[in-house]
């Protein structure tokens, strides 16, 4: 049986590129690492690590065994601290993986109210687009994965999705109300009740939510977990097994333009075919693709970036027009910007967990809170004015 210690030495060593790094990060001496290296290859027969230059690389089978060391270190880690939590020793160390989106809007947030009521609680978070996060999820690096998907309005499987059956039964699913603004993109039915107004539900006395209706060992959906989809990158994580997701927010997706944009907003993006588009993030950029070829044209990309305010940026300078999601628009609105909701596509945010139900206490206060925190704020006429008053437009920005 390989030793646990040495294959943390490994990882170490694959993640920071030298023994000496690996001696500081683990607060080792350095002759001790090399010791632990070479009783590693010892125990396994085969070389791990080669001379390269004044350094060492790792082999390409020092390379496999270091991947999965991390993946089994990740888990043993997440034990320690699950046990921890239900003996007592400590309220919990959370960790949570987010994209940027929700951690400008839903995450702050449910942080606070976690803060609020669990106060015991270390809350510690990492930026994450949904493959990067899902992976995190598997290797237990993360207890708690928020992620997106993309999917038709009305539909229960994710676009692009090879198999729709049980690709739309997440736990809490519904269909969202307010699609028609940013700000109020709605939340699944019963997603965000509780006993008492600003109390996130359940924190009196935590529920499991591997119960009937949501998800247990395989059963998400086909896109993200079963490799089906042939746009994303999902397919190279397999993490069917364990897999337990709740759909947080089903928001609409809009089409963002220059308010110096003669054309009246139209949500027909055949009538932008011959305009410039800015794409985001990899998932994102096959979403437009798809919208656009249901169009009937392919777009002209003319930039890439996954950050929502440099494309609300480049759209108000007229560069290019592009869609957002409801989420991209309450995290930060550029003046500059008029939307319109495109209809037949929503984007679906879950909170993905990995393991057998029941979830620790900790992890049951987290998911409590966002849920909580998902559901958009509410636009009042004060607000609605004092944008019309900022965009220098009559009535409420489009």
């Amino acid at each position: 049986m390989l030793d646990v210690t040495r294959l943390r030495v490994l990882v170490a060593v694959a993640r920071y590129g030298s023994v000496t790094a690996a001696a500081k990060a683990l607060n080792y001496a350095q002759p001790s690492v090399s010791h632990h290296l070479a009783r590693l290859e010892a125990e396994t027969g085969i070389k791990l690590i080669q001379r390269a230059g004044r350094g060492i690389r790792l082999t390409d089978a020092g390379r496999l065994l270091a991947e999965r060391a991390a993946e089994v270190i990740g888990r043993l880690d997440a034990a320690e601290n699950e046990l921890a939590a239900y003996t007592g020793l400590r309220a919990g160390r959370l960790r949570l993986a987010a994209f940027p989106s929700a951690l400008g809007t839903i995450v702050p947030a449910a942080a606070a109210l976690l803060r609020e009521h669990q106060p015991s609680v270390d809350l510690r978070l990492t930026e994450a687009e949904p493959p990067e996060a899902l992976r995190m999820l598997r290797a237990g690096y993360v207890d708690v994965a928020l992620v997106f998907r993309y999917s038709a309005e009305g539909a229960g499987s994710p676009e692009g999705a090879g198999s729709p059956e049980g690709a739309g039964s997440s736990e809490g699913a519904g269909s969202s109300e307010g699609a028609g603004s940013p700000e109020g993109a709605g939340t699944s039915e019963g997603a965000g009740s509780s006993d008492a107004p600003g109390v996130p539900a359940g924190l009196g006395g935590h529920a499991g939510y591997g119960g009937p209706g949501g998800h247990g060992r395989g059963q998400p959906g086909a896109d993200f977990y079963g490799g089906v989809n042939p746009v994303d990158d999902d397919a190279a994580i397999d993490i069917t097994e364990g897999v337990r997701e709740r759909l947080l927010l089903e928001e609409p997706v809009y089409l963002v333009t220059s308010v110096h944009d003669a054309e009246a907003s139209c949500a027909d993006l055949s009538r932008y075919a011959r305009h410039r588009w800015i794409a985001g993030c990899d998932r994102c950029r096959a979403h437009l693709l798809r919208q656009c070829a249901l169009a009937g044209f392919t777009p002209k990309i003319a930039f890439t970036t996954d950050d929502y305010v440099a494309v609300q940026a480049l759209v108000a300078a007229d560069l290019g027009v592009s869609t957002l999601p409801a989420l991209c628009l309450r995290a930060a609105r550029h003046p500059g910007v008029k939307t319109v909701p495109l209809p037949g596509t929503r984007r679906c945010v879950y909170a993905v967990r990995y393991g057998d139900p029941p979830d620790p206490p900790a992890v049951q206060a987290l998911m409590d809170v966002l849920r909580t925190a998902a559901v958009p704020p509410q636009r009042t006429s004060a607000t609605l004015t004092e944008e019309a008053v900022r965009l220098q437009m009559p009535g409420a920005p489009g």
